[in-house]
């Protein structure tokens, strides 16, 4: 996958105004299967997954006992004894090796990336371009559902799930088949001006719907209630790390991410140092021109202090402070 094809703001456009094509087959995928898949995805998993019907995703953390994040997951239940997450590409055998270690019931971890590549179809015309290539019923499709069916005669499992802020498809199939569905999509949705998309437009997409990204938002160091994804967090049940997170809940975190628009002159850029009145206090965790809004935006760890809507920050931008506001994320919502 590229960063670009025919440039990263045609791209965004395409995916927020029509269609966009990704090619995501480098994502990760494993499966646990056996009669007591549900107890091991629901302790590695920070989410209800006890409320999770067969053909629903939900996303979720894959924490360290300190509560870190291993990474964060898609859980895809198949049945009560099949349940398919998806991983990110750069985690996917330590995400495997952390789950086969934490499973002491009677299922299997298999590491199945080799078994799957995907495509994700994304943008306002997404449906209706995929529906030209299969005969599932795609409008019976909700958000974070799936289905199980055939695109273009190919065996594939149709997820309403993606990581832009708009509708969209994710597709998962034999990795022989990759180059002739790539071709067939691109086809279905040329009437729309369908856009081959790369890694650059994928994060300035995700960015402005507020997604957090491994490496980025959250990692090893960072737990899901200094992330602000509590809502993913199941204080009910038992999971790897939870005497961490009920520790931070209890007592209050230290840090918190925030959105926050340049109102200065100048483009936050990952890693770069935030000051509050004119003392360090944060970095960047994403910041990129927004092609949605014409503004320059980002996120931010501040210290709780701080992290107030409304407050006025610097962010250092070759070694000059630079104004920004702190915002509510996520920056762009989709109209309904």
């Amino acid at each position: 996958m590229p960063v670009r094809y025919s440039g990263i703001m045609d791209e965004h456009h395409a995916v927020r105004r029509q269609v966009g094509l990704f090619d995501v087959s480098h994502m990760g995928e494993v499966e646990v299967r056996g009669p007591q898949a549900f107890e091991l995805v629901d302790y590695i998993a920070t989410s209800h997954i006890s409320k999770v019907v067969d053909g629903q995703a939900q996303y979720a953390g894959l924490l360290y006992a300190h509560g870190g994040f291993v990474d964060d997951i898609l859980v895809y239940r198949v049945n009560p004894q099949h349940y398919f997450l998806c991983v990110n590409a750069s985690n996917q055998e330590k995400d495997y090796e952390h789950i086969a270690a934490q499973n002491r019931w009677e299922c299997e971890v298999d590491f199945a990336s080799e078994r799957y590549s995907q495509l994700a179809i994304q943008g306002p015309r997404a449906a209706i371009t995929l529906q030209k290539l299969t005969g599932t019923d795609l409008s019976t499709i909700r958000y974070y559902r799936f289905r199980d069916g055939e695109v273009d005669g190919v065996p594939a499992r149709l997820a309403r799930t993606g990581y832009t802020g708009e509708d969209c498809f994710e597709v998962f199939f034999d990795p022989a088949e990759s180059e002739h569905l790539w071709k067939k999509v691109l086809e279905a949705g040329a009437e729309f001006g369908i856009k081959p998309c790369g890694l650059g437009a994928r994060n300035t997409l995700r960015l402005e719907a507020g997604m957090a990204l491994y490496g980025h938002e959250i990692d090893a160091s960072i737990t899901p209630i200094e992330a602000g994804l509590e809502r993913n967090v199941d204080m009910s049940k038992e999971f790897v790390g939870k005497p961490a997170c009920a520790k931070q809940l209890a007592e209050g975190v230290t840090r918190k991410l925030m959105g926050f628009e340049m109102t200065g002159r100048g483009i936050a850029r990952d890693g770069y140092e935030i000051q509050v009145d004119g003392a360090a206090a944060g970095w960047v965790t994403s910041g990129s021109p927004s092609p949605t809004l014409n503004k320059n935006i980002g996120m931010c760890y501040l210290p709780v202090s701080a992290a107030q809507l409304g407050r006025t920050i610097q962010v250092i931008v070759r070694d000059q402070p630079v104004d920004a506001v702190t915002v509510p994320t996520p920056f762009y919502k989709r109209a309904k």
